[in-house]
């Protein structure tokens, strides 16, 4: 698929919501209070995303202890009014001439319930954005990274469109940095969750060139009397997030629903055979059909090397010093532990420890809720 999403100017990189031609998206879950009347006196509000599903669907049926039906029947009840407010939401925003998304927390679990429980919910539309939230890489706390790419091929399969990346800087570069295993997530259109007033080097330019949508203020940095955004009619600390495109390309570009970074020219196609008789008949029309595009440098180190890693294994070879010592550490993770400088998994940990937070705006308020 063709990239949908231009290289970002310098300017998008250094608080562009600062600029007035920018188009900004509200993200909101359950417990964001609305004023609609008010918000629609923005007139830079060109989107609107809410919180559709939470990791897997409620269980269907009650029983056990008093207290775990109780429990039951609590989540089922809060299932049905967060649906409910889903779906009137989703029609006021289009009254109101918005763009619609939908998006999904990732929590551990069976990937592809977890996607049949988001497209269930959601239903998006055509023209819905849909959006994976992966808010860190520790798979006891939130969907594990190759799940997620479960996910995505389940939620391709169903309705032939891909999800936005919802994510921070230390996931992002993360999955950058391994992007020959994650070969679906780094080619995802990126949603890029970031407090501060600018992305500069935090942003992993060696796989995205740029960002889908920027959540650049939240409850991590807005609170009663500072702010890097205010939506009327809307919570102090409601999510507000970027584009580095005015409100007319976003809507040409929404709802991002292909991969991203595939040259142009990369792509080709073949005519399909004719027979004799059809071809001395005359009159025929000449079908082409896509083929694959031709493999990358990368791509062939990935083939090369998962070959050499089962070679390699026969003879058990000493992993030299300087390399990471991690299970199923290959040629491939090597060549991209070497591109990306060296960096160890602890000095990405304190690279992003301090600019970016694990768990981002919505997380961070569920928390407090029952």
């Amino acid at each position: 698929m063709m990239a949908l999403i231009s290289a970002a100017k310098a300017s998008d990189f250094s608080e562009p919501w600062k600029s007035a031609d920018r188009a900004l998206v509200i993200d909101a879950y359950e417990y964001n209070s609305i004023d609609w009347a008010q918000l629609a006196t923005d007139k830079r509000i060109a989107a609107f995303i809410n919180k559709a599903s939470d990791g897997m669907p409620p269980p269907y049926f009650c029983f056990g202890s008093d207290t775990d039906v109780k429990l039951c029947k609590a989540l089922w009840k809060r299932h049905a009014v967060t649906r409910e407010l889903f779906q009137t939401r989703r029609v006021v925003a289009k009254a109101l001439g918005l763009k619609w998304g939908a998006y999904h927390l990732a929590r551990p679990g069976n990937p592809v319930e977890q996607a049949n429980n988001f497209l269930d919910f959601a239903d998006p539309a055509p023209d819905d954005l849909m959006a994976l939230d992966i808010e860190g890489i520790d798979p006891s706390q939130w969907m594990s990274l190759d799940d997620a790419e479960e996910f995505v091929r389940q939620v391709h399969r169903r309705i032939g469109r891909f999800p936005v990346l919802y994510t921070n800087g230390k996931t992002a570069q993360y999955i950058a940095d391994n992007r020959y295993k994650y070969r679906l997530l780094s080619r995802l259109p990126l949603w890029y969750a970031r407090y501060k007033p600018d992305i500069d080097v935090h942003f992993p330019m060696g796989n995205w060139q740029g960002y889908a949508l920027w959540q650049f203020s939240a409850q991590a940095n807005c609170g009663r009397f500072r702010c890097p955004y205010r939506v009327a009619g809307t919570p102090n600390n409601i999510d507000v997030n970027v584009v580095p495109a005015d409100a007319a390309t976003l809507r040409q570009q929404w709802p991002f629903g292909g991969l991203i970074d595939v040259p142009s020219d990369y792509l080709a196609s073949v005519p399909v055979p004719l027979s004799r008789e059809a071809a001395l008949a005359g009159k025929t029309t000449l079908i082409y059909a896509d083929v694959a595009t031709p493999p990358t440098f990368e791509e062939m180190v990935a083939v090369l090397g998962s070959r050499w890693s089962k070679f390699r294994d026969g003879f058990r070879m000493p992993v030299v010093k300087t390399v990471p010592r991690r299970p199923g550490f290959g040629i491939v993770q090597y060549v991209a532990w070497k591109r990306t400088g060296q960096r160890s998994p602890e000095q990405l940990d304190a690279a992003f420890a301090v600019a970016d937070p694990v768990s981002t705006a919505s997380t961070e308020i569920d928390r407090g809720q029952p």
